[in-house]
């Protein structure tokens, strides 16, 4: 049996979180990233290779923790419901983890990165997408009996859009309105239900 970890992955994965949206992408150095997580820089080379291994490491992370509040957001069997919980899945996420949200809403991997993300990256990310895809496909086809582009297009707008718009304009604030699912799944039930002329 491995020893455990003498330095937690979350705990520099956090580091490099806030040095990143305190200071910006450029201050997340790997010996800044080690003082403020108290990792060595060689435990970090060690684990992560480089800096843009830890970023990476950071917006993946993110990434993760939001695309499981939308998987569970979208588990009803009936697919308007399916698509109100996906819509309020990035608020649920926002309130979970709001840092985590705003280096989302904030930065691109390629802000990130000392040059652009790498084919491995792109193909990991798209692995990661495809089940919200699906998902997207499944309950476009469910509300209006095709997924074609302007029935995607709408519910994209519902799900994505008007959540992803809301949270960003709240999350510099220190906390989420209390009201906000109820306002959004709101505006996207009637987005949802309106007809397509």
């Amino acid at each position: 049996m491995a020893p455990p970890r003498k330095h937690d992955t979350d705990v520099i994965l956090d580091a490099a979180r806030t040095l990143v949206l305190r200071d910006g992408p450029r201050a997340a150095s790997v010996a800044a990233i080690a003082e403020a997580s108290g990792a060595p820089v060689g435990t970090l080379y060690h684990r992560f290779g480089n800096r843009n291994g830890v970023l990476t490491a950071a917006w993946i992370r993110a990434l993760e923790r939001f695309q499981a509040h939308a998987m569970a957001g979208a588990e009803s069997d009936d697919p308007l419901e399916a698509a109100l919980g996906m819509c309020c899945a990035a608020i649920t996420f926002g309130r979970a983890s709001l840092d985590d949200a705003k280096l989302l809403l904030n930065l691109r991997p390629s802000d990130l990165l000392d040059g652009e993300p790498d084919d491995a990256f792109q193909e990991r990310l798209a692995g990661m997408n495809a089940p919200l895809l699906e998902q997207l496909r499944r309950v476009t086809r469910g509300i209006y009996g095709t997924a074609g582009p302007r029935e995607i297009d709408t519910v994209t707008r519902a799900v994505v859009d008007l959540p992803y718009a809301a949270l960003r304009r709240h999350a510099h604030g220190p906390e989420l309105p209390e009201w906000l699912e109820r306002d959004l799944t709101t505006a996207a039930r009637l987005l949802l239900t309106a007809e397509l002329a």
